[in-house]
Parts: C-alpha cells; structure tokens; sequence
C-alpha cells in the first residue's frame, strides 16, 4: 500500500488529538507548579528532548522490533485504532476532564518530594503524562506505511513536530491555564475527541482491510 502525501500531518493530527494540549495543562499544572520559571524551562526543554527520543524511536525501530515480536503492522494499526477510539469516545463524552482532574488531584506535590526538577522530568511529566503504549502504537502504525527514507524523514519532522507542541504546552501550563475557562477546555477536549474517533476509524478501516487481505492470500483465495 502506497504512502498518502498527507499521512505524516494526520499522524501529527493523532497525536495532537490524543495528547490534546489543554486538557494536558490542567495535569501539568500540579506538577509544574511549585518550580520557578528557569526550572519550568529547564523542564520544557527535558520534555522536548525525552518525547522526540521516544518518537524517533518509535519511527526507526519501532516496525523492526514489532516484526521481532511477530507482530503484523495491519494488526498494530487495527489495535492503534481500537485504543484512539477508547481514548476518543470518552473525550466527545466528556469523560475525560473527570478522568484529568482525578489524575492532577493524585500528583504529590513536588515541593515535598524532591527540590529537582530533574525528579519529575520522566515520571510522571514524560510518562504517563505525555506518552504511552498508544501513542508508539500510533506512531509505529503510521510509520509502517513509509515508503523509504523520504518518507521516514517526513514522519520524523511531524514527530520532532509533536515533540515540541509537548514541551511549549508544559511551559505554557503556569501562563494560560488560569486564563482558559473550564467550559472552553470542554469544548475543545470534545472536538479533539470527535476528530480522534474519526482517525481511529480510518485505522481500523485500513487495518481491517489489510488483516483481510492478507489472510486471504495465506489461504491462496487470491
């Protein structure tokens, strides 16, 4: 299946959806917090620098380690799909911003747990916060449609992309948190989610497509 010109800005698009910037300051504000501005820089670009490691591991081995594992990427972009569409679902409903405020109310304040930023760089601001297992299934799924390095460095940009939206979202978290009212952050959450569902449908749409194919060609039908 040949690469569309315009998978690298949908897998940008996905991971905006998913990782969806205001609603992400509102548990990173917890965090963030009770540090001074030079360390909430410091933080920002330490967040900058751990998610484009994570994406571009995800793009140049991600593929390479699934098929170690007898892992199809037809299979990875049907379950991608299935868990966009767990994170959309949720996020058109509302669900989400409960789920949001449960997580900051859990945050231990960092003043008490350690006076290093460096103490809450990779847990929890760079995961769980910030990536997961399904944002690499994301990538690697759309990744997997590459056809060669043109392609593979098309994806690397949108990634490296993605990477810096997390880092100026987390050192943006302190300024316009406060300014931004609960309802709009419910309505914008709500249109990330119902463009979430949207592309996780296409991922199950393709993937199915593929799994069914390939299938049929295990049993010589075609």
């Amino acid at each position: 299946m040949q690469i569309f010109a315009y998978d690298p800005a949908l897998m940008f698009l996905a991971l905006m959806a998913l990782y969806s910037p205001l609603a992400a300051l509102s548990s990173y504000l917890p965090v963030v917090g009770p540090f001074g501005p030079k360390d909430q820089l410091r933080l920002a670009v330490g967040l900058t620098v751990n998610v484009a490691i994570f994406v571009l591991a995800a793009i140049w081995i991600g593929e390479p380690l699934l098929r170690l594992l007898g892992i199809t990427t037809a299979a990875l972009s049907v379950t991608g799909g299935i868990a966009l569409l767990y994170a959309g679902v949720p996020m058109m409903r509302g669900v989400d911003e409960v789920v949001l405020e449960q997580v900051a109310a859990e945050t231990p304040d960092v003043a008490e747990v350690s006076e290093s930023w460096r103490s809450v760089l990779f847990t929890p601001l760079t995961f769980p916060l910030t990536v997961g297992g399904t944002t690499f299934g994301l990538i690697v799924a759309f990744a997997s449609r590459s056809n060669g390095l043109a392609d593979e460095l098309r994806f690397t940009l949108a990634g490296l992309a993605y990477a810096v939206v997390t880092g100026v979202t987390l050192y943006m978290a302190g300024h316009l948190h406060r300014r931004v009212s609960p309802r709009m952050r419910m309505i914008l959450s709500r249109v990330a989610g119902i463009l979430l569902t949207a592309i996780a449908v296409t991922l199950l749409a393709t993937g199915g497509t593929q799994l069914v194919v390939a299938t049929l060609r295990d049993l010589r039908v075609l």
